[in-house]
């Protein structure tokens, strides 16, 4: 099973138990692959087009986003993990301690994910 895959079953798991942390740390994970998969529309496309040679109809709206492999894919979720331990760390204030806390609970989250067997 994809990576994506399993982070899609584990938030529906983590909001059935009602487990806040979970659902957090993936709902993050899943929307730092849907803004990478995003193709950024280029300024110089939306100037100087009149309106009457605008496409119009069914899909024009729909632009064809980028395919991830699963290696960038679970680099990403990766990354995200080591931010949320970096930050962590940063937090070092006594009235922080619940926040680096949480963040790590978050990124430990992340980190079981790809710690599964068919992970890389």
């Amino acid at each position: 099973m994809s990576l994506r895959l399993q982070l899609r079953q584990a938030l529906r798991d983590a909001m059935r138990a009602r487990d806040k942390v979970a659902t957090s740390a993936l709902r993050s994970a899943l929307a730092v692959l849907d803004n990478a998969e995003a193709v950024p529309v280029g300024a110089a496309e939306l100037r100087g087009a009149a309106i009457e040679e605008a496409p119009v109809g069914v899909g024009v709206t729909e632009a064809a986003r980028r395919e991830l492999s699963e290696e960038h894919i679970t680099d990403l979720v990766r990354a995200e993990a080591e931010e949320r331990l970096a930050l962590a760390a940063r937090f070092t204030a006594p009235a922080q301690a619940d926040r680096a806390a949480l963040l790590r609970e978050e990124a430990a989250v992340l980190l079981r994910l790809l710690d599964q067997p068919g992970t890389a």
